[in-house]
């Protein structure tokens, strides 16, 4: 993390340094868990002193922005944790319902999301893009769903940082946040059905393109028809499952039963 902070011009205060970094936060440039630089080095940045960034580091900390680890370091605080309690986490877990809801609102932001991205993404929006995609495509190649489900997630972050949207940008990170969580445990599953790790990565592969065309309707609709591509390959994954279930259960009543029909 080297000279994401701009020197202060006016007046040098806590209170601009303060500003700076909340902007930074906001902005999705410092997440949950990015530590900060040293001291000395920080104040060089801002160039302001250090007892002064000490207050501003105080303030942040005090409004829960940022916090001080025993042996050492400031860090960004894990701020997206608070959008969903605990509560509503074991409420969303326990109720298949809220599986449906998630996507059926992923599909519309999402869609909003591309749409934006395809507007307002830079330059290097799309390198981080261009990166993201290539290494999605060598996960694919190793065929680790883990790995696969992982830069599925990063890939989605990175649209919504394109979209530069501090809203949507939040909203998306704490939907996500679901997922980074094991709220939904059977997502991974999909990467398992027959076929479909192609199409997904065809799918991310197609919002893309959208995107670096700076398409906002094709990026759009990409994004939308991912989502209902997803909803019916969990669908069909979870029967799946059902299925095997089932039929372990029937072989194993029989075969118990065939057994002691020979004893008897």
């Amino acid at each position: 993390m080297s000279d994401i902070f701009s020197r202060i011009e006016h007046s040098r205060t806590a209170d601009e340094v303060v500003q700076q970094i909340e902007s930074l936060i906001l902005e999705g440039v410092l997440r949950a868990g990015d530590r900060l630089p040293g001291e000395r080095e920080m104040a060089k940045q801002f160039d302001v002193s250090r007892p002064i960034l000490r207050d501003a580091l105080k303030t942040l900390e005090a409004r829960g922005l940022m916090v001080t680890r025993h042996g050492g370091g400031t860090y960004v605080a894990d701020v997206i944790g608070e959008v969903f309690s605990k509560p509503v986490m074991e409420l969303i877990v326990n109720h298949r319902k809220a599986a449906a809801d998630y996507l059926e609102y992923r599909r519309e932001i999402e869609g909003l999301a591309a749409e934006y991205a395809a507007q307002r993404a830079t330059a290097e929006d799309l390198a981080l893009l261009d990166g993201i995609v290539a290494r999605m495509e060598a996960a694919h190649k190793r065929a680790d769903p883990a790995e696969e489900g992982a830069i599925d997630v990063e890939f989605h972050h990175a649209v919504g940082e394109c979209a530069h949207n501090i809203i949507l940008l939040h909203t998306l990170r704490s939907c996500y946040r679901l997922l980074s969580d094991g709220v939904f445990t059977n997502r991974l599953v999909v990467f398992t059905v027959s076929g479909t790790r192609d199409v997904l990565l065809e799918q991310h592969k197609a919002i893309h393109r959208a995107v670096v065309a700076g398409d906002p309707a094709a990026a759009r609709k990409a994004a939308m028809d991912h989502i209902t591509y997803l909803e019916r390959a969990m669908a069909e994954a979870e029967r799946s499952g059902d299925w095997q279930r089932i039929s372990r259960l029937r072989l194993r009543q029989r075969t118990d039963s065939t057994e002691t029909s020979r004893k008897s």
